[in-house]
């Protein structure tokens, strides 16, 4: 049986994932670049297709959440090193084997919160 010490410094899978994709927006980006390589200005718009009535994301809070998506090496960022700036954002293999994660939560909560998700938009 192991004792106290041992246990804090056991890391749970569950809580390493949950750090891994915190934050509004991750999961979403994810799910726009599974269809290939993005730049800023495309990411932020899909970001606001099909939420009515959202508020447009701050530059800022989606380019914390690229930054952290990148050091997290979910997605690779590609500066093109022109004027006017060019960068492009794709998902790495480690985000590519997410996909499926992606997709399951995106069916759970089809199945699920659709109706839920209806209501409250109304």
């Amino acid at each position: 049986m192991p004792n106290r010490k041992e246990s804090r410094g056991h890391h749970c899978p569950v809580a390493a994932f949950q750090k891994l994709i915190s934050g509004k927006y991750k999961l979403r980006i994810m799910w726009d670049l599974k269809d290939g390589p993005r730049r800023y200005g495309e990411i932020r718009s899909g970001l606001l297709r099909g939420l009515a009535g959202s508020a447009e994301i701050a530059p800022r809070v989606l380019s914390r959440e690229l930054k952290a998506l990148a050091a997290s090496g979910l997605i690779d960022r590609k500066d093109f090193g022109t004027v006017p700036p060019k960068v492009e954002y794709r998902l790495t293999r480690k985000g590519q084997s997410f996909i499926p994660v992606v997709d399951a939560i995106r069916g759970w909560s089809a199945g699920h919160l659709g109706r839920e998700t209806e209501e409250l938009a109304a």
